[in-house]
C-alpha cells in the first residue's frame, strides 16, 4: 500500500469517527453526572441544520459551528428543564427530544435543502504535512478533528484530576450524598447536560460543514444512537470512546469499499455493517470482560431535594 493510499484510508476512518467522538464525549460527561439523555440524535440533527444554515448565510464556518453548538445547547436546556427542573422521566423526555429535533430541523432547514458550500479548510504545515504515512493524518486534518481529540483529553483530565470533576462524578454516583455534602446537584447536572448538548450540536455541525458540506433531513442517520452505545462500550471512560468511534469509522469505510467492489451482497446489508459491528462490540463487552467498569450508580434517577 502506497503512502498516499494508506493516509487516505486512515483519514477517512478518522473523519467518519469525528462526529461520534464529539457526541459521545459530551454524552459521557452528561451520564457521569447521572443524567441519561437519549435525545443525542435530536440534538445532533438540530446542530447539523442550524450549523449549515448559519455557515451558508454568513459564509463563515466558525459562525456555522457556533450556530450548531447553540442549537444543541438549546435542545439540551429544554431537556434539562423537563428532567432536572420538573423531574420528568429521562428516558421518555430523551425520546421525545429526538422526535422533536428531527421534525424541527426538517422545518427550519427546509429552505437549505439541495444547497452546497465549500468544505471547511484543512490544516497544512509545509514540510510536516508532506511527511510519508503520517503527514496528512496528523498535520492535515480539519479543525473539528483536533477539537474532538482536544475535548477527549480535556474531559479525561477534568474527570480524573480536577476537584469539580470529582464533584460531578459524586453527583452521578450518589446524588443524595452529594447534596448532603453541600453540592448543588441540579446545577451540576444542568451544566453537564448543556455541555453534552454543545458537543452533540458541534457533532451535527461537523456533518454539514466538513464531512458532507450540504444539508439533508435525517442526515445524521442514527449516529446519535451509536454515540449513546459508544459511551457504554467505553465503560464511561473518555479515551475508550475514541477507540469505539474509530471502530465504527473503520466499519463505515469497510462497507463503502465493499459496495464499490460489488461483492454481490445487498447494499442495505452492507450499510448495516457499522451498526452490526457496534452491536457485536457491546455484546462482547457485556459478556463480562470489563465487569469492574460499571455505570454511574444514580444514572437516570431524578433528584428531588429533601425538605
Amino acid at each position: 500500500m502506497t503512502s498516499e493510499l494508506f493516509q487516505l484510508v486512515l483519514m477517512t476512518v478518522v473523519t467518519a469517527a469525528t462526529p461520534l467522538i464529539l457526541a459521545s464525549i459530551g454524552e459521557l460527561v452528561t451520564e457521569r453526572a447521572g443524567v441519561l439523555n437519549l435525545g443525542v440524535e435530536g440534538m445532533m440533527i438540530m446542530g447539523a441544520a442550524m450549523g449549515f444554515a448559519g455557515a451558508y448565510s454568513s459564509g463563515s464556518t466558525a459562525i456555522g459551528a457556533l450556530c450548531g453548538i447553540l442549537a444543541g445547547m438549546a435542545m439540551a436546556a429544554l431537556f434539562g428543564l423537563l428532567t432536572i427542573g420538573f423531574a420528568i422521566n429521562q428516558v421518555a423526555a430523551g425520546l421525545a427530544l429526538t422526535i422533536f429535533g428531527t421534525g424541527l430541523s426538517g422545518l427550519l432547514g427546509a429552505g437549505f435543502v439541495g444547497l452546497k458550500r465549500d468544505r471547511s479548510d484543512q490544516l497544512h504545515i509545509p514540510g510536516l504535512s508532506d511527511l510519508p504515512y503520517v503527514g496528512q493524518l496528523v498535520f492535515g486534518e480539519d479543525l473539528f478533528v483536533y477539537v474532538a481529540f482536544g475535548l477527549v483529553a480535556g474531559v479525561a483530565w477534568f474527570l480524573s484530576r480536577s476537584r469539580t470533576g470529582l464533584a460531578l462524578r459524586a453527583t452521578g454516583d450518589n446524588h443524595q450524598s452529594a447534596h448532603a455534602l453541600g453540592l448543588s446537584v441540579r446545577r451540576m447536572r444542568f451544566l453537564a447536560t448543556l455541555f453534552g448538548g454543545a458537543c452533540a450540536g458541534l457533532a451535527g455541525a461537523y456533518l454539514t460543514l466538513a464531512y458532507t458540506p450540504f444539508w439533508s433531513p435525517g442526515m445524521t442517520a442514527g449516529r446519535g444512537w451509536i454515540a449513546l452505545a459508544l459511551v457504554v462500550f467505553a465503560s464511561w471512560k473518555p479515551w475508550r470512546v475514541v477507540l469505539g468511534a474509530l471502530l465504527f469509522g473503520g466499519a463505515t469505510v469497510l462497507q463503502l469499499h465493499a459496495q464499490a467492489a460489488a461483492f454481490g451482497l445487498p447494499g442495505q446489508l452492507l450499510s448495516a455493517v457499522p451498526y452490526l459491528a457496534t452491536i457485536v462490540a457491546l455484546v462482547l463487552l457485556s459478556s463480562g470482560a470489563r465487569k469492574n467498569a460499571a455505570a454511574p450508580a444514580a444514572l437516570g434517577q431524578a433528584f428531588i431535594a429533601p425538605r
